[in-house]
């Protein structure tokens, strides 16, 4: 029964780190990357579908993003869903490919990026918390019902503060790789 409820802890924090990292790998940095546009929904016969699924991204130089898309009609629809992203960048359109040239960052967006960060690892570690939340709840209803006994649900309520511990910390490990990542010049 206790172990169950590890398990699913578990499962449910594995779940909210992986979503934190798919998150903060579309945070743009000084170097170019697939993440940061492959998530991007495209207009593509009245759907909104990621990027990514429409075209091969590919990194040609360490500041530029090279977009192949596997059919060529898509070519507006990406470049207008670049444009009106909150990426900042200009697409530059050959007729076949899109590239992206990603500008150095300024000091001041540096610093609003490292605000995103530090808003999506608390929202991470907020998840964290309402996952334990619920756990330590479903242990103290299977007291009620007398599937466990009191001192089973204290012992379960300590593991899973133990887990819980060990992935903020995770957590703050993720946040703090991003920010140093972001700061680097």
């Amino acid at each position: 029964m206790l172990k169950d409820v590890y398990k699913e802890t578990e499962t449910r924090m594995g779940g909210a780190i992986q979503a934190l990292e798919e998150d903060l790998a579309g945070i743009r940095t000084g170097r170019a990357t697939p993440a940061l546009i492959e998530r991007l929904p495209v207009e593509y016969f009245g759907v909104p579908t990621p990027l990514i699924q429409l075209a091969s991204i590919g990194v040609p130089e360490p500041r530029s993003l090279l977009i192949r898309p596997f059919d060529t009609s898509t070519l507006r629809s990406i470049e207008r869903a670049i444009q009106t992203s909150d990426l900042g960048l200009t697409p530059s359109n050959d007729g076949k490919t899109i590239r992206l040239n990603l500008p150095p960052l300024t000091e001041e967006r540096r610093r609003d990026l490292v605000k995103l960060v530090h808003n999506r690892v608390e929202e991470a570690r907020v998840a964290i918390r309402n996952i334990r939340r619920d756990n330590n709840k479903d242990l103290r209803e299977f007291e009620n019902e007398k599937m466990i006994s009191e001192d089973e649900r204290k012992r379960g309520e300590d593991e899973i503060q133990k887990i819980t511990d060990r992935y903020i910390e995770e957590i703050n490990g993720i946040g703090d790789r991003k920010e140093k990542e972001i700061l680097e010049v």
